[in-house]
């Protein structure tokens, strides 16, 4: 994928191992601009002193997990960039944890062990195929739905929005 040495990539969890072999995985493929952070309150710190395209971020850490930040990226008041794409790595991909990232906002989940090629279809998935935000009353994120329906028209998708186009 060209351009990769432009983008500027947050590497955030607990284990010091993890975000070594994250970062030789994307110095492979040229991307030159990596920073790290050990937990989330660290990467929010990170954040607003230097400007992140991508966030990979770990889902269980102490004292801000994964899920949190994201949260917190998407909505808090003084965010740096709420429509930061997001790809959360998780040891436990059961579906509680998956529907609580998805809802959370992040854009792209990896399970561990992580492969090299799992973690650039990830990210080849977040430039390529860019999804659109959505703003509700109860979420702000990534369009969750990653594929258009091309015989609709209208502006609601479900019946129970209570009007159908």
């Amino acid at each position: 994928m060209a351009g990769l040495d432009a983008l500027q990539v947050l590497i955030v969890d607990d284990n010091q191992h993890m975000r070594t072999i994250v970062a030789t995985i994307l110095d492979g493929v040229g991307v030159r601009k990596i920073r790290q952070a050990s937990n989330g309150a660290e990467a929010l710190d990170v954040l607003r002193t230097w400007p992140v395209d991508l966030a990979i971020i770990d889902y269980a850490m102490e004292p801000l997990d994964g899920v949190e930040f994201t949260r917190m990226v998407r909505n808090a008041a003084d965010s740096q960039n709420p429509y930061l794409p997001v790809i959360l790595m998780t040891a436990h991909s059961d579906r509680t944890r998956i529907v609580e990232a998805r809802d959370a906002g992040v854009f792209e989940i990896i399970v561990k062990p992580l492969t090299a090629k799992a973690l650039m279809d990830r990210l080849h998935a977040i430039i390529e195929r860019p999804r659109p935000f959505v703003r509700n009353d109860n979420f702000f994120g990534p369009d969750r739905r990653r594929q258009k329906d091309p015989s609709y028209s209208g502006p609601r998708r479900r019946e129970s929005d209570g009007v159908l186009d």
